[in-house]
């Protein structure tokens, strides 16, 4: 739980450098990636999901943040989707700092309707989420054909690089 916003703001500052070193390897082709034909969300639409909620999630609990609208249209170019994600990640502190404080955090907050908890927690909540479908994202990255780069430590290739040098 955080207790202080700095110590969100230099928690989310690493996850979202995270999530755009993985946004970052997407291909506009990559984006129509699936589990299947018939199931799941594509690549595209959850990397637009990551940089949608954003906006939605710290929307949920009053914070104006500039990024893309949660509704908005899925867009055809990886390029778009990163630029969208960089936007909305980077207003984030920015916002917090000039319309929440640490006391804030403490205070209760009903989101959705039905999620009852604290703004520190909305705050965690978001994170949480981040890692989530930026976890979901990196599977489809392989069913692409793409190489998800390593994000809490090496990735297969990676590693075989660091073994390969040793």
């Amino acid at each position: 739980m955080y207790r202080t916003l700095q110590d969100f703001v230099n928690d989310w500052a690493h996850e979202s450098s995270l999530t755009l070193k993985v946004l970052t390897e997407l291909t506009d082709a990559s984006l129509k990636q699936s589990v299947t034909e018939t199931k799941g969300r594509t690549l595209g639409e959850l990397a637009w999901h990551l940089a949608t909620s954003v906006t939605g999630m710290f929307g949920a609990g009053g914070l104006r943040v500039d990024g893309p609208g949660f509704a908005s249209p899925v867009p055809n170019h990886a390029q778009d989707i990163v630029d969208g994600y960089r936007q909305a990640s980077e207003a984030v502190a920015p916002a917090l700092r000039e319309q929440w404080s640490d006391e804030k955090l403490s205070e209760p907050v009903l989101l959705f309707g039905t999620i009852d908890t604290t703004y520190g927690g909305l705050l965690n909540l978001i994170v949480r989420h981040e890692i989530h479908h930026r976890a979901q994202m990196t599977i489809l990255m392989r069913q692409a054909g793409l190489v998800p780069p390593g994000v809490y430590g090496p990735n297969e290739e990676e590693t075989a690089a660091i073994m390969a040098n040793k």
